[in-house]
């Protein structure tokens, strides 16, 4: 190459050159910082570090604190002491299954606890509380008293008697020891009553020393004459010391849910003053008010002065309301079947009532079935109570053998016929419907079977005939729906049959209840099928097992996911309904009040679709 070429070369060069570099240049072009902005930016990132460092010391400082909290108190304990401290910690944070649900029990307890106390608005309003119950001029005989403490405990356990509450009374084992006279001896002898039951023999000294009692006993044991005999016997002592006159009264009262039960317990208290006054006492007048019955048959014995009322809750508020009779001395109030009266719907009737009393009175309150939410709520209502309990509240009668059978629901009314032959008559058939009652009672005629029925569509005097002649023994089989279940006492039932399943295990306790009384053996045969409630089967599998029944295969084939909780506690079972086979979180009772609290279902609208059945 030539000496001329080689600048015209390099010149060639040095252009590729600069072209390459202002390409690399286009791809990292920084732009141009002055000095002081870059001198800013350097600060601004160092303040915000300093910053980070200084929140982290403080966590550091702050954990610190508080380990020398934790242990800076211990640095004086030995490192084995700290160590169970720290097991017993770790322990109690682990909170087990059992206890949340025990928890989650105690919440839904108290959301459903009433608040306001079961007493009259005016006391409420006052703040009137007695503290002291009222005095009776009764006294236990001294022998029995001079026997001491530990010979009571031992005939309690004998019977079977849980007592709660402060100081309660001897039990006495015969009626002549409870001091009745001999009228009332002579009326217990025609009736075969020769010595007391267990709920009496703890009951009627209870009652006659004039203190606030819940009674609690399985069906047929004889409840009706702990609230009866007494109140004769302080109207007996009202009326010598001073006669009633004109418009006075009633200075008992008593209150049953439904009008059979009123009346049965009326006639039972005719049966008593009748053979009192053929003894040479003085007449005992008592009023039956129930609805179904003209006012004018109540009245005309309120204007001679009467001593007992008999009464269902509708027609003893209309005559309070109206005025017909006034509670102002009235000292004696006994609810029968009190659960079905303070339960829902029915609270608020007893508070009315309990405002027409004009002072204090002795409360009695009786049941088969009573949870533990009805009795504590019940307990707001006496004072200084004592409660006796004979067996499990809501536990079926020993004396009663249950069968339950799967009958598909087309085969029911067939298999009747069958189940009919297990026994000879009287027997009672339960259904939960109107329409069953009657379509069982049409094919029983049709079968030539001596049959009546009774429910709330029939009026009262169609309901009593037809009670008085299955009484009678004029006719071998009662068709029934839950009316007739509550407190009924017939002579000798053979056989209950339950030809649908209550949807409550408290109705049908009170069902199988009307067979297997005042000691005598009997039978219950239930039908149950697919349509059942899963809840109420599992109540009924472990009713059959605490009393010791054959549980057939298909309810024993039944298993919940909560079974392993029944046992939690200090109760077993639902602490809400008394149900055996659920825990309250799981009470279908509970879910279908709350359910109708929601859709805002006024009260009185709540009543209707069973009020014409009590």
């Amino acid at each position: 190459m030539s000496n001329k070429e080689q600048p015209a070369v390099k010149r060639y060069r040095r252009a590729e050159l600069e072209k390459e570099s202002s390409s690399d240049s286009d791809d990292n072009y920084v732009p141009y910082v002055p000095i002081k902005e870059r001198r800013k930016e350097q600060l601004l990132k160092i303040g915000k570090l300093t910053q980070i460092k200084d929140e982290a010391l403080k966590t550091i400082n702050s954990d610190k604190d508080e380990d020398e909290e934790n242990w800076g108190r211990k640095s004086n304990i030995s490192l084995l002491d700290q160590h169970t401290e720290l097991k017993k910690m770790a322990e109690a944070k682990k909170e087990s299954a059992m206890e949340r649900q025990l928890k989650e029990e105690e919440k839904i307890l108290e959301s459903v606890a009433e608040k306001k106390a079961l007493m009259g608005v005016a006391e409420l309003a006052k703040g009137i509380q007695y503290e002291d119950p009222l005095k009776t001029s009764w006294k236990p005989p001294g022998c029995v008293l001079k026997l001491g403490e530990i010979r009571h405990e031992t005939v309690r356990r004998k019977y079977r008697i849980l007592v709660e509450g402060e100081d309660p009374p001897p039990p006495l084992l015969s009626f002549e020891d409870m001091k009745f006279p001999r009228g009332i001896l002579s009326g217990l002898k025609t009736k075969g009553i020769s010595k007391p039951t267990p709920i009496q023999v703890q009951g009627l000294p209870t009652v006659l020393s004039g203190r606030d009692m819940i009674g609690i006993a399985f069906t047929g044991s004889g409840k009706t004459l702990v609230f009866v005999l007494p109140l004769i016997m302080f109207c007996l002592e009202q009326e010598t010391r001073m006669p009633f006159i004109k418009n006075e009264g009633p200075y008992g009262l008593i209150i049953c849910p439904s009008r059979e039960l009123a009346k049965q317990t009326y006639d039972i208290i005719q049966h008593y003053t009748s053979v009192l006054q053929k003894h040479g006492s003085p007449q005992i007048r008592s009023v039956l008010a129930i609805g179904g019955v003209p006012v004018s048959e109540s009245l005309e014995v309120i204007s001679r002065g009467v001593h007992i009322m008999v009464a269902t809750p509708g027609r003893l508020m209309d005559m309070l309301d109206k005025k017909m009779v006034r509670l102002d001395i009235c000292r004696y109030l006994c609810m029968d079947e009190a659960d079905r009266m303070i339960d829902m719907g029915f609270e608020e009737d007893v508070r009315t009532i309990f405002s027409f009393f004009k002072g204090q009175r002795q409360t009695l309150l009786f049941s088969a079935t009573m949870p533990k939410k009805i009795q504590n709520f019940a307990r707001s209502a006496l004072v200084k109570p004592i409660t006796i309990n004979v067996g499990r509240a809501g536990a079926a009668s020993i004396n009663v053998v249950q069968e339950v059978e799967y009958v598909k629901q087309e085969a029911k009314i067939v298999y009747l016929l069958e189940c009919l032959q297990k026994t000879s008559p009287p027997v009672l058939i339960f259904a939960e419907k109107k329409q069953d009652v009657d379509a069982i009672h049409e094919y029983l005629l049709l079968k030539g079977i001596e049959a009546v029925a009774i429910h709330g569509g029939k009026d009262q005097e169609e309901r009593c005939r037809s009670v008085e002649a299955f009484r009678a023994g004029k006719k071998d089989v009662l068709v029934a729906t839950d009316v007739a279940s509550k407190g009924l006492d017939f002579q000798d039932i053979q056989h209950v049959i339950n030809y649908d399943m209550p949807d409550d295990v408290e109705n049908y306790v009170h069902r199988i209840g009307r067979t297997g009384r005042s000691g005598k053996k009997g039978l219950a045969t239930t039908f149950i099928n697919k349509s059942n409630d899963e809840s109420v089967l599992l109540d009924l599998k472990h009713l059959l097992i605490e009393a010791k029944q054959v549980v057939p295969q298909f309810l024993a084939d039944l298993q919940s996911e909560n079974e392993k909780y029944l046992d939690l506690g200090d109760e077993r079972g639902c602490s809400y309904c008394g149900g055996l086979g659920h825990r309250i979180t799981d009470c279908p009772k509970l879910e279908a009040i709350q359910s109708k609290q929601a859709s805002n279902i006024g009260r009185r609208d709540y009543l209707a679709s069973n009020a014409a059945d009590y």
